[in-house]
């Protein structure tokens, strides 16, 4: 399988981890309070940033290689859970409709710090 086909695999298979996650345990991540959304926010900068500076070995590519293949790895995550976003209450029918701004933020976040890590990765190629 060529370097495009995996990153988007890969991708698409995130995308659907994601989307399980939160149709099955969506309520534990919009628990009331401060604290609550805090730590969601560090957990999703924590796995995406373990996913950028981790791809370039997921995928078995050169560490120049990272930006590339984690923007390719991101593109259907974002798109396919931006879709989701924007009917929220249609995939999400046990939740509040309101707290679609917190997870297409999440997203964001999640999507933006691995792209962060990726690119640090290559950077120090």
């Amino acid at each position: 399988m060529n370097l495009a086909l995996k990153s988007l695999a890969l991708g698409f298979g995130i995308a659907a981890a994601i989307f399980a996650l939160f149709a099955f345990a969506g309520p534990w991540f919009f628990l009331d309070g401060r604290r609550p959304f805090q730590l969601n926010f560090t957990a999703g900068a924590a796995l995406g940033l373990g996913l950028g500076l981790s791809i370039d070995r997921i995928l078995r590519v050169p560490q120049k290689a990272a930006a590339h293949v984690m923007a390719l790895t991101a593109v259907p995550g974002m798109l396919i859970l931006a879709a989701i976003g924007s009917h929220f209450a249609v995939f999400f029918p046990q939740l509040d409709p309101a707290l679609d701004k917190v997870f297409g933020s999440l997203m964001l976040w999640f999507y933006g710090f691995a792209l962060i890590g990726a690119l640090w990765m290559a950077r120090r190629a």
